[in-house]
């Protein structure tokens, strides 16, 4: 009967430790929102001002069907691109899962490294904004930036 209380009361212990936890003690970071991508040009992270592409746009660029996705797994997203000046973008795209992010995630390396070969000889300057280029996973987001100033970029989407 001792062995039973003394186990009650460890596991009265613990639920009560568990639930004095705050809320915000979670180290997974915030999903990216597509307000983000605004948040990125207004922290000066790209040298000219972006044009807007539609989702339907944006399916088509990446390649996501090349990777298995349908353009309903893309629930929404906010993709800004130079109009050729540069190579610089920023993106966020929501899917309905976060193994489609993460396939999606292949992608979008995959068109970063086209972005590189296809711009090796024709605009070399951009290059290292390519090679630097943060594609990152939260959840069922995912973050594209290819920008001038790439810690501006980071700050942005903290």
């Amino acid at each position: 009967m001792k062995k039973l209380i003394a186990a009650a009361l460890a596991l009265t212990v613990v639920l009560g430790l568990t639930a004095c936890a705050k809320e915000g003690d979670n180290d997974a970071p915030p999903l990216y929102g597509t307000f983000h991508v605004a948040a990125m040009a207004e922290a000066g992270a790209f040298s000219e001002e972006l044009e807007e592409l539609d989702a339907d746009t944006a399916f088509l660029l990446y390649k996501l069907a090349d990777y298995g996705l349908a353009r309903e797994d893309l629930k929404e997203c906010a993709v800004q691109r130079s109009a050729g000046a540069t190579c610089e973008e920023g993106a966020v795209l929501v899917f309905t899962s976060a193994d489609k992010a993460k396939t999606a995630k292949g992608a979008l390396e995959d068109y970063v490294q086209g972005q590189i070969d296809a711009n090796t000889d024709y605009r070399p300057a951009e290059i290292p904004k390519l090679e630097e280029a943060l594609v990152d996973v939260r959840g069922e987001t995912l973050l594209l930036a290819v920008a001038n100033d790439l810690e501006a970029a980071k700050e942005a989407v903290k």
